[in-house]
This record gives C-alpha cells, sequence and structure tokens, in this order.
C-alpha cells in the first residue's frame, strides 16, 4: 500500500431501491416534458396572433375579440372561400360575433376565424 492509500477513508456507497430509482426518473420525466409543453405554447400563440391579425385585415373587425357563446358543430362542412371557417362535426367554436343573415363569426380551437352558418351549429 501506498502512502495516500493509508489514510484514504472509504465510504460505503449507498444502494438505492430499484422501484425508487424508477420513480425517480418518471419524475425527472414529467419535468422535461412540462418544458417541452411550454415551447410548443409558445409556438402556438405567435401562429394565433398570426390568425388574429389576418381575421383583423379580412374582416375589418375594429372591436375587441369576446366570446359571446359557445357552439358545436351539427356536421361537417368545407369551406367555399377563404372567409368561410371549415368545420368538422362535433368540433367546439367560439361565436365571436352576430353579422346579419344567416352566418355567424366563430373561432375553432387552431384560433382560424370565418363565417359559419348558424344551422350547422348546436348552441347547446
Amino acid at each position: 500500500r501506498g502512502k495516500d492509500e493509508k489514510y484514504k477513508i472509504r465510504m460505503p456507497k449507498l444502494r438505492m431501491v430499484r422501484e425508487y430509482k424508477d420513480k425517480r426518473k418518471s419524475i425527472d420525466n414529467v419535468e422535461r416534458n412540462i418544458f417541452k409543453l411550454k415551447k410548443s405554447s409558445e409556438g402556438k400563440s405567435k401562429k394565433m396572433e398570426k390568425e388574429e391579425k389576418f381575421f383583423r385585415e379580412t374582416f375589418m373587425y375594429e372591436k375587441e375579440i369576446r366570446v359571446l357563446a359557445r357552439a358545436r358543430a351539427e356536421r361537417s362542412v368545407p369551406s367555399q372561400r377563404r372567409a368561410d371557417l371549415p368545420v368538422t362535426a362535433g368540433e367546439p367554436l367560439d361565436v365571436i360575433e352576430a353579422v346579419q343573415g344567416h352566418a355567424v363569426i366563430c373561432r375553432n380551437s387552431q384560433g382560424r376565424y370565418g363565417y359559419v352558418l348558424v344551422e350547422h351549429l348546436n348552441f347547446r
């Protein structure tokens, strides 16, 4: 033995229970997933801002965007033009403005705006 090894204190290695290790790994994974969600929500908000800007330009909407009611699409309807909002059956929509006639301005979950006919909506 060398001089250094003589005075070296040996510490016992603490062993972790396997269940505790697995639990600890899962907690670390959850924390990592939280940070990933924040990054994706930032990207989503930028996309929603872009859609809102497009909506204000297209519909010449100057007022504050407020949700008047919530509705669910009864059937799938493709859009005929850019101002129409394509909807799928069962999709939740926010009603923004009730326009004269049979159409209302709605916003879907992706943040897109457009006209939807009242006959395609269920307000329950």
